[in-house]
């Protein structure tokens, strides 16, 4: 990096998904890495909306945040402009411990659960729609367009730009495409570690941004745009591995092609889905999306090439010389931006460890339409519809004992606070609404 007047923002992804932080002098790096930058506890109170939701902390309190030079990112590089470093990092207490409510030390703390109780790790990758506003070269959906090259090429220029931007901060780009909606658009990246997969979700929406920006448009990862149009998902793929780096999701004798552990995770994952859906899909408008034949997710099952599943055994492929066990992976489609990543995958490794640690039997696998299959059905196999608000999800957390043994009370506590805070200042508003209001934001 230069010297004088480049800045370097440290950052941190909150309750609310959004990247927030501080920036100062490159020059100063040397002492930031130390001591970081002074942060504020009534900071993870800030809504999405920018309302400060009721803070347990009031004016009190001081922490730090301090930037990791393992996650230094490139967002803007721009011919003429300068140089916009992010360096994403751990708020700590100003005697240096991990501070309860930072999403990137509740990461690292499940994914070490996972490891104390199975000696296990896990690879991830995370699956991105969007939709891009403004210009000249969209569609307004219902055009042919939908997966077309047509379609794609309308969003050439930005997509080169998309994996151009991520090359350059070492994300891998897997694949980009124009998605079924009205300048709806995928960008998906190859797997990375769990700590790794989350600092690359969090930089991957900056870097879209900053592409459709230099396109002249504006992208948004708004859960729905519209209650009569399609969403936009997060997908978050996920194996697990021993110390040795040996993948272990896949057992090719058994009936779903899921081994013994990785049977119980995914148990794990669809027993506390409607508990931890709050964290995964966290917006008043994320049930609009999490209906049935939205290609969403709307119960807690298990499905085998399904995309109307909650969780999804992937297919793997003989023709890819790449081996069937690193291929072999889960999917947990019932996610959108709203969320941070790291409580996304904290929540979706939290939920498998306790699977494993309860030796939990593989759930049963469906190849079905759930919405016409009967409640008594359902409630046999185990499968119940996820919750249809926030409001309830929220409830549904707060009725969970574990999410407190897994994020600790004080978390729950003000997760619980920031999201009704949230609610609160859509009170009264009409679903169409309170979709304006979540596409000005994401």
């Amino acid at each position: 990096m230069g010297t004088s007047d480049q800045i370097i923002m440290a950052c941190c992804c909150d309750i609310a998904g959004q990247v927030r932080g501080k920036g100062f002098p490159e020059s100063d790096l040397p002492n930031r890495l130390k001591r970081g930058i002074g942060w504020t506890p009534t900071n993870v109170m800030i809504t999405c909306f920018d309302v400060i939701a009721e803070s347990p902390f009031g004016a009190l309190g001081d922490l730090a945040l301090i930037p990791d030079p393992n996650a230094t990112y490139v967002v803007r590089d721009a011919v003429g402009e300068p140089v916009e470093h992010v360096m994403l990092g751990d708020i700590v207490t100003l005697d240096g411990d991990p501070w309860t409510c930072c999403t990137r030390s509740i990461l690292k703390q499940a994914l070490r659960r996972l490891d104390d109780v199975a000696g296990l790790n896990v690879t991830a990758a995370f699956e991105h729609e969007f939709q891009v506003l403004g210009g000249d070269a969209g569609d307004a959906g219902g055009t042919g367009t939908a997966y077309s090259l047509a379609g794609a090429r309308s969003g050439a220029a930005m997509g080169r730009r998309i994996f151009k931007l991520m090359a350059r901060n070492n994300l891998r780009p897997d694949t980009f495409m124009k998605e079924f909606g009205a300048d709806q658009f995928e960008v998906t990246m190859k797997p990375s570690s769990g700590l790794g997969a989350a600092d690359q979700a969090v930089i991957l929406r900056e870097l879209v941004r900053v592409a459709a920006m230099e396109e002249g448009r504006r992208a948004t990862f708004t859960p729905i745009r519209d209650p009569a149009g399609v969403g936009n998902g997060v997908h978050v793929h996920i194996s697990l591995n021993d110390s040795a780096g040996k993948p272990v999701t896949h057992d090719p004798d058994s009936d779903t092609g899921l081994s013994e552990v990785a049977a119980s995770f995914a148990a794990g994952i669809t027993t506390f889905l409607p508990s931890i859906l709050a964290l995964l899909a966290p917006s008043a408008i994320s049930s609009l999306r999490l209906t049935p034949h939205r290609w969403s997710a709307a119960y807690n099952n298990l499905g085998l090439r399904d995309r109307e599943a909650s969780v999804r055994i992937c297919p793997v492929t003989t023709l890819d010389p790449l081996d069937i066990a690193k291929q072999f992976n889960l999917e947990v489609r019932a996610c959108d931006a709203a969320a941070s990543p790291y409580l996304q995958l904290a929540a979706i490794i939290h939920a498998g460890t306790e699977g494993i640690v309860r030796g939990l039997a593989a759930p049963p696998v469906t190849e079905a339409d759930l919405s016409v299959m009967a409640a008594e059905e359902l409630a046999r196999m185990g499968i119940e519809r996820l919750p249809t608000s926030l409001g309830a999800a929220l409830d549904a957390m707060a009725a969970e004992p574990a999410i407190t043994s897994w994020f600790g009370a004080e978390f729950a506590a003000v997760y619980q606070a920031h999201k009704r805070g949230e609610l609160a200042v859509l009170d009264g508003l009409s679903p169409g609404e309170q979709c304006a209001r979540y596409l000005a934001v994401y």
